[in-house]
């Protein structure tokens, strides 16, 4: 690099192999304006596998390879995000890298045109508790809270409102926010996209609430049950359609069907702590049953009661915890519906 060559930064994002849930690790790159700022144009870059629980310490490098690029919010400019999948050094995909076995299902399905709508859902912790909880007690009841206004009833929408704005600015595929049930639990929503889109987006808006957060000193967590008791956990309701879906009943109701065939094998990959959380309480049903039903919260899929109405549509799968991998979810879902269909 010349000296006093103009140059933007590049921040690396990929995701880890910590067990059972992974996490999102970055670091930032400095580059020679002029390098085009595409998956095709930025250069793979090694790290230090053995610290992210992807290698062993005699044997510790890797590999990222961006995949998706997003123009950063936070530093402007020219800046960006690049979301990385790890490969290993003799360029095959690393065992932690979800998002290429899932690379194979979409192209193999792709005439199917499978579509995925995901509902995140999170919560802010601060000294040790949920924002909100009072010290050594808890609020009144979940309810009133569920997209809430007002100061009693909505905590830490500063932090949510810079989220919405970050994302937008990203070009993230973000279609809404709301107040969840729980005092400092919140919901955004990413889709319609497709099934890699999907969990690009899903993954670097995640980045981005955690980086955002930061500058508050709040912390946000995407575990299925932060608080334990009679509080709502947090999932990650997936919806998803095909073009066959989108234009008939018929495939709807095959789709769901065929979800119930592999209920127990896909629930148990939905991501870690599925037990706490699909209790057949709070309108889940028990992670160990497979129900389907229109307009049932308490069902594992719902069929959106206007779907029934229009008799064609999507479905949205109730079940995956808001600490799920929508790379392993994407897959399951469009090999498992997709498959049926053919």
């Amino acid at each position: 690099m010349e000296k006093n060559s103009v140059v933007y930064k590049a921040e690396y994002i990929w995701i880890d192999g910590t067990e059972p849930t992974a996490r999102l690790r970055s670091k930032t790159r400095i580059l020679e304006d002029g390098r085009e700022a595409t998956p095709e144009g930025l250069p793979i870059w090694g790290f230090d596998g053995s610290s992210t629980n992807q290698a062993p310490g005699d044997n510790s490098d890797c590999v990222l390879k961006p995949v998706a690029v997003f123009p950063d919010p936070i530093r402007g400019g020219d800046d960006v995000l690049v979301l990385c999948e790890v490969f290993l050094v003799d360029d095959t995909p690393h065992p932690s890298n979800t998002r290429a076995p899932l690379r194979a299902v979409a192209e193999r399905f792709a005439d199917q045109d499978m579509w995925f709508g995901i509902e995140q859902e999170y919560t802010f912790f601060k000294d040790g508790r949920p924002l909100g909880f009072p010290v050594g007690g808890y609020p009144e009841p979940q309810g009133f809270y569920y997209c809430g206004v007002g100061a009693d009833e909505v905590f830490g929408r500063d932090v949510v409102e810079a989220h919405l704005e970050a994302c937008i600015e990203a070009g993230i595929g973000i279609s809404g926010i709301n107040a969840e049930v729980m005092p400092g639990q919140w919901e955004f929503q990413v889709g319609p996209l497709g099934p890699l889109a999907v969990g690009d987006h899903l993954w670097v808006a995640r980045w981005l609430l955690y980086r955002i957060a930061e500058e508050f000193g709040i912390s946000a967590t995407i575990e299925p049950k932060p608080a334990k008791g009679d509080w709502n956990g947090a999932g990650c309701h997936t919806n998803f359609s095909t073009q066959a879906m989108r234009e008939g009943y018929d495939a709807i109701i095959a789709a769901c069907e065929a979800l119930g065939a592999k209920a127990e094998e896909m629930v148990r990959a939905y991501g870690h702590g599925i037990e706490e959380r699909l209790t057949g309480a709070h309108e889940t049903a028990p992670w160990s049953e497979f129900s389907y039903g229109v307009s049932n919260r308490g069902a594992s899929i719902r069929i959106p009661w206007q779907v029934a109405v229009d008799k064609k549509g999507y479905a949205e799968d109730r079940r995956p915890n808001a600490n799920m991998d929508p790379y392993i979810v994407a897959r399951l879902i469009t090999d498992t519906v997709c498959a049926a269909a053919v």
